[in-house]
């Protein structure tokens, strides 16, 4: 009977369609013999009904008259393999996939063979028949909608009482593999965004409402995982550790993205559920504690963590009350209520949560099932007017902190990456869209909950502003809304909440401008204290213009010295190109409309591309040096010219290059402002012969010439030419700033030349070859012998006169920029 099925046949038609159906009608049981037959069968079948349902509405019509849906069924039950299930799964899915006809669709999901087949006793242990189970359920969900979505629940007295899509689903939201954590996301997401009322009270009502509190568990437990990696990392700093951190940092930020895609479903308990778990069981107990200057040890997440998981949140996932209850808890010291009478009266026993900070929390155990999949086991939540347990017993324990305080401490004392994560949350907080949404709809992009910390200039509305409290203006209304949130539904209540906006300003400002004058921080995170200032100069202008002026100047003074001094530096030649360069990549910087990195830089913020060692003898470190402090000096001429109410120019103030003077060697020998380069045809006026080795026992001979022309200068050995008199071909090139030329102590003969690299790695353009870009710079020694010692004199005078002309066409340029008062 078997062999029939492989007789040349017309496919796509339907006799064939007839055919499949009653051999698999005529089957009793399903076996290693006849499986293959069967699974040939159902994959003919799916495409069959596929071609008819787009060219020949007869294939479904006789899929329904024959109740096909059921012999799938039937043949499911008396299968003995599993790869028979697993292509019936992927028969079926096809079947939801590809239907187009909206009368297909309700069949399919009618009759209750679809729930039938989502309860079905798959063996999941089965690692491909869970993939293809899992890809049917999320199939299903992309076929929902407000008509087909009541085809698959249970309803008793005009409520949901049985969703086995959605119920099932659940049982792999926390499964160990990503995928198949991803595809139930994406199930849910289908099933929220359906907007049927009726659903969405189920999955709001306990006990499917504890997902949401899971999720953010299971959230926690990978920012803990997070935390621990980068606690280890300086130990290890190796580059398994760095793919380690940015996998979980990409896990987390998908995560909160899956936060933010939930709550624009528009389910107002869903976000308000989402907003409490987060408060109440990540940053109440874990990311503020962490934040405490004198914070436990012990404690399971790290300050730089915690800075950066803020930033993220607020950044990622768009919840106003989240927003503004973190924003309100910044503002003041807080204190927790687990200690007195009120939180007993919430009805909280001690024993609901974890003995310590030493101990893993309770809700981060994740205990593996049978089925393959994880579940976290979470505390009883309580309702949404009460304390959570999380916080009455843990790191809040009466301590009265300032996290602002915190914030500003870590920007001026802290290392890099502390310093990094504090402006990042401030920066972040000013980027938050429609904080409170009071500010006049003009100034949304520029400030909104940073004026909480740092107030507004006079004449305008203000954030959190105790000096106006008229209940007009609803500012100080909407403040005391959160305040008393923090207090009544998360048992933390604020110590000392009148204080004046302009002590916030102050501190802000002071620790901004301190931070710049700071020697000891990276300059990269500069730049970002100087877009944060930028942002609030024309807020605070009368404050800014005293006490911090006065700071930032003295630093200004300070760096420009500095810069003073690399005029006679080894890197002079590049000195007035870098600081162009740097000129306008500093001014896109601080007039950007939002900070040029992104969180995830406050976790590893100053790794380098290139690991190899410098060489000792380099002058990369002089270069590295020079072109930092040209950074930091720009960053602050131009905080001050903004300061002064000025125009910011496009180009740094510098004069124009001279034309090369008659007079000067470079003109003797004819040289043009395009310099020096190998092949050059030049005059030997001023050359010296002289001999050199480049290798061992291989001396060579060449005329030498030092020249300079505006600030690039040139070491040159020239070939002469035999057939023009007094005439050469420069056969060596090397940059003449940064010889540090000197006659040997007993050979007074050589003359000894320190050859630097003519320029630094990352300043090469970025279409570079990477191999070439990452080469180490090395330093190489000329040893030049002439013919007498008069010779050698005068080649060590004509190389201390052009470097000269090199340092005194660099100071004549640099004099505007070095005097801001011009």
């Amino acid at each position: 009977m078997w062999s029939s099925i492989w007789r040349s046949r017309d496919r796509f038609t339907l006799d064939e369609l007839r055919y499949l159906t009653n051999q698999l009608e005529k089957i009793q049981i399903v076996n290693e013999v006849n499986k293959d037959f069967v699974i040939e069968a159902l994959r003919s079948m799916a495409e069959l009904l596929t071609y008819g349902d787009q060219h020949d509405p007869s294939f479904f019509d006789f899929f329904m008259e024959k109740q096909v849906m059921g012999e799938f069924i039937r043949i499911l039950n008396i299968s003995k393999t599993s790869s028979v299930a697993l292509q019936l799964l992927q028969t079926i899915s096809i079947l939801i996939q590809n239907l187009r006809r909206e009368n297909a669709i309700y069949y399919m999901f009618s009759n209750e063979h679809v729930n039938y087949l989502i309860t079905y006793s798959f063996d999941l242990r089965n690692e491909e028949l869970l993939s293809y189970y899992i890809s049917f359920l999320r199939t299903i969900s992309g076929k929902l909608n407000k008509n087909t979505i009541s085809l698959l629940v249970k309803t008793r007295d005009e409520e949901v009482v049985s969703f086995p899509l959605y119920v099932e689903a659940m049982r792999f939201a926390f499964h160990e593999e990503s995928m198949v954590r991803t595809a139930v996301r994406s199930l849910t997401l289908n099933v929220y965004h359906v907007g049927d009322d009726f659903v969405n009270k189920f999955i709001t009502s306990a006990p499917h409402s504890d997902y949401f509190t899971n999720l953010v568990s299971f959230f926690r437990v990978q920012c803990i995982y997070l935390s621990k990696l980068v606690s280890e990392y300086p130990k290890n700093p190796c580059s398994e550790s760095i793919s380690a951190i940015h996998a979980t940092v990409d896990e987390i930020e998908d995560n909160l993205y899956y936060f933010s895609d939930v709550t624009s479903a528009g389910i107002p308990v869903v976000g308000s559920l989402i907003t409490d778990n987060i408060l109440q069981l990540l940053v109440l107990p874990f990311l503020f504690p962490a934040l405490q200057l004198d914070t436990d040890s012990n404690l399971k997440l790290g300050a730089v963590t915690s800075l950066y998981l803020l930033c993220c949140i607020l950044r990622i996932v768009k919840i106003k009350d989240l927003a503004n209850t973190i924003a309100a808890a910044l503002l003041y010291p807080l204190e927790s209520l687990a200690a007195n009478s009120e939180a007993k009266k919430n009805g909280y026993a001690s024993g609901n949560s974890c003995a310590n900070e030493n101990e893993e929390p309770c809700s981060d155990s994740v205990t593996p099932i049978n089925a393959g999949q994880l579940c976290v086991d979470i505390p009883n939540k309580a309702s949404s007017s009460h304390v959570h347990p999380e916080i009455a017993e843990g790191s809040f324990s009466s301590l009265h902190f300032s996290l602002r305080e915190s914030l500003l401490s870590y920007i001026t004392d802290g290392d890099n990456a502390r310093a990094l994560g504090s402006l990042s949350v401030l920066a972040t907080l000013l980027q938050t869209k429609d904080a409170l949404g009071i500010l006049p709809q003009r100034k949304q992009h520029k400030k909104l909950l940073l004026q909480a910390l740092v107030g507004e200039g006079s004449g305008e509305e203000r954030l959190f502003s105790f000096e106006s409290c008229s209940p007009r203006d609803g500012v100080s209304t909407e403040l005391d809304v959160y305040l008393k949130k923090l207090k009544e539904q998360y048992g933390v209540s604020i110590v000392g909440a009148g204080a004046s906006p302009r002590i916030h300003r102050n501190q802000v400002l002071d620790a901004l401008v301190k931070l710049l004058c700071r020697s000891n921080i990276s300059t990269e995170i500069l730049w970002d204290a100087g877009w944060l200032l930028r942002q609030l100069l024309p807020y605070s202008e009368a404050e800014f213009k005293t006490h911090h002026l006065k700071l930032l100047k003295d630093s200004y003074r300070n760096r420009r010295s500095a810069l003073q001094r690399e005029t006679k530096g080894i890197w002079v030649d590049l000195l007035i190109s870098v600081l162009c360069d740097q000129w306008k990549n500093c001014k896109r910087a601080i007039e950007a409309s939002s900070p040029r990195k992104e969180p995830k830089c406050i976790l590893l913020p100053f790794q380098k591309l290139n690991s190899e060692v410098t060489p000792a003898e380099s002058s990369l470190p002089a270069g590295e040096r020079m072109c930092e402090l040209v950074k930091v000096f720009v960053l602050l001429h131009q905080l001050q010219m903004f300061s002064l109410g000025r125009t910011l120019p496009e180009q740094p103030p510098i004069y124009p290059p001279i034309d090369i003077p008659e007079t000067s060697r470079a003109k003797a020998v004819g040289l043009d402002v395009s310099g020096l380069k190998p092949g050059t045809e030049i005059r030997l006026v001023h050359a010296l012969p002289c001999r050199i080795s480049f290798e061992r026992g291989k001396e060579r001979y060449f005329h030498f010439l030092a020249v300079s022309v505006g600030t690039s200068g040139w070491l040159a050995l020239v070939d002469e030419l035999p057939l023009k008199i007094n005439c050469g071909i420069v056969r060596v090139v090397a940059p003449l700033a940064g010889t540090n030329p000197r006659i040997d102590d007993k050979q007074s003969r050589w003359l000894h030349l320190r050859i630097r690299p003519s320029t630094l790695p990352f300043l090469d353009p970025p279409n570079m070859p990477k191999k070439r870009r990452l080469k180490p710079l090395v330093d190489g020694r000329w040893t030049l012998a002439f013919r007498d010692d008069e010779s050698c004199k005068t080649a060590l005078s004509m190389v201390l006169e052009e470097i000269d002309l090199q340092i005194t066409e660099a100071e004549r340029r640099l004099r505007p920029v070095l005097d801001l008062e011009l």
